[in-house]
């Protein structure tokens, strides 16, 4: 059985007078350990796919289950749960929190599960040590450099152990050697660590570090398998 499997699934936004409807009855599965990359235009229903299947926002038809759960039929309180014991999110924009170290922002989804202070610090230790950080545990972000803070969101994102990984143009913020680390990070996450990651990105090169590529248009997916360049053609 795949780890995702999303059937029927329609989103549908109201812009005035007009409904836009960035995800059109798209069926689509993942498997355990697959590293997806979802391509496309701006306003193809890249990220509004992606937020669904992170459980943030809900769709108006369809469902949408991830390891046997069917996260569209929970409640908001559950919802919140699963996120906090199952996903995890690399954001654009590193959403670190200014007041904390690296140690403490990597630590956060801890605290939201039961779990000793023991347990909570080899966790953050082993994460910081993955990502190549362990000497920056005790810097603020300020003390950071772009690269190093998207590795401490992608520290966070993978201290749970979730069940996947979802990434949101990852590298969009970043200069291209350094972008260049950073997919070669991921990259290394999901072969190694066995880590199920679904990144969205507008970018050929981060497109190629995926097993698979599917390219989204008016909703819907096109070319399930096709490589980085074949998806981007004609666009």
């Amino acid at each position: 059985m795949p780890l995702v499997e999303i059937r029927n699934l329609t989103k549908r936004f109201r812009k005035g007078d007009e409904i836009i409807t960035p995800v059109l009855d798209l069926d689509l599965d993942i498997e355990k350990g697959d590293l997806l990359a979802l391509m496309g235009k701006s306003g193809t229903g890249k990220s509004t796919l992606l937020n669904l299947i992170a459980g943030i926002d809900q769709p108006d038809a369809g469902s949408i289950a991830v390891a046997g759960t069917t996260i569209t039929g929970l409640s908001r309180g559950k919802l919140a749960d699963w996120r906090a014991a199952h996903l995890g999110y690399i954001f654009q924009t590193h959403n670190l929190v200014p007041v904390l170290t690296a140690y403490e922002n990597i630590e956060l989804p801890l605290l939201l599960l039961p779990m000793s202070n023991s347990d909570r610090r080899k966790r953050v230790n082993f994460a910081l040590e993955v990502v190549g950080l362990s000497d920056r545990a005790q810097h603020y972000p300020r003390q950071l450099s772009g690269g190093q803070e998207q590795r401490v969101g992608i520290a966070r994102a993978i201290v749970t152990h979730p069940t996947l990984v979802v990434a949101d143009e990852p590298t969009g913020n970043l200069d291209e050697e350094t972008s260049r680390q950073i997919q070669t990070l991921l990259q290394e996450l999901n072969r190694q660590l066995g880590i199920t990651l679904i990144i969205v990105t507008h970018d050929v090169d981060v497109a190629s570090i995926a097993k698979r590529q599917l390219r989204l248009e008016h909703g819907r997916a096109i070319g399930p398998s096709q490589s980085p360049s074949a998806a981007f053609s004609g666009l």
